[in-house]
């Protein structure tokens, strides 16, 4: 299975629904609170080309975008491939 990294902030409802998709499936993921580590913002931006927003998902390379962009995933049935080693 690819590395999977997410960038969240505590209470944040989208963060929680992402998270809880990917533990549904089993999926083990690294978190990084951006909130706790401001000094990670800037690598979130960076490295989702000037996202924002939290969640930021990035499935081994390549980033997917939030939670919204995630259950698109899911729904097109190509989350399981995508995580696929």
């Amino acid at each position: 299975m690819k590395k999977v990294e997410l960038y969240t902030s505590p209470f944040c409802g989208y963060c929680a629904r992402a998270k809880q998709l990917l533990k549904s499936k089993g999926v083990r993921y690294s978190e990084t609170n951006v909130m706790a580590k401001p000094n990670k913002r800037g690598e979130m931006l960076k490295r989702s080309n000037g996202a924002r927003t939290v969640p930021q998902i990035f499935i081994g390379d390549k980033h997917v975008g939030g939670c919204d962009e995630l259950y698109e995933l899911e729904r097109q049935g190509k989350l399981d491939k995508m995580l696929a080693a």
